[in-house]
């Protein structure tokens, strides 16, 4: 039996679109009515998790038959990039994290607390990926074991 971190079972594009479509409706309303969707005293925080869950989708898209595990360190790295490139202040790049998609997708400030979210986004991506994938082997096997 393959190891659930470095197995080969590809996903399903339109699940992973799916995913990323929801994440980015959870995420701006998260943002757009706090309190609502998660408990106020979490703030800005499930919204940067749902981002790092949308870059994990996102990536899962491109290479469907990455390893879970490896999936995930690219999504992590992916995200501390991006919020690591805020430590970084120049008018051009100002510029265009002031406009409303630079800021969803660049963010603005670099916030310590961020990397922490991030991780969690991408912790449950690996669970849900990790879930999903053992439920695909499951009915592929059952299907199989069908007599016709």
């Amino acid at each position: 039996m393959d190891h659930p971190l470095t197995s080969p079972t590809p996903r399903h594009r339109a699940v992973l679109l799916a995913g990323i479509a929801l994440c980015i409706a959870l995420g701006l309303a998260s943002r757009r009515w706090p309190g609502v969707l998660f408990p106020e005293a979490l703030g800005k925080y499930p919204g940067d998790a749902l981002w790092a869950l949308m870059v994990m989708f996102g990536w899962a898209c491109l290479w469907p038959r990455m390893a879970p595990g490896r999936l995930a360190l690219l999504a992590l790295a992916t995200s501390f990039a991006v919020e690591f490139s805020q430590r970084y202040q120049a008018p051009w790049i100002n510029a265009i994290r002031s406009t409303t998609p630079g800021h969803l997708v660049l963010g603005s400030r670099f916030n310590t607390m961020d990397l922490a979210a991030y991780a969690v986004g991408v912790a449950v991506g690996l669970g849900l990926d990790m879930l999903y994938r053992a439920w695909l082997r499951r009915r592929t096997e059952s299907q199989a074991a069908r007599p016709d």
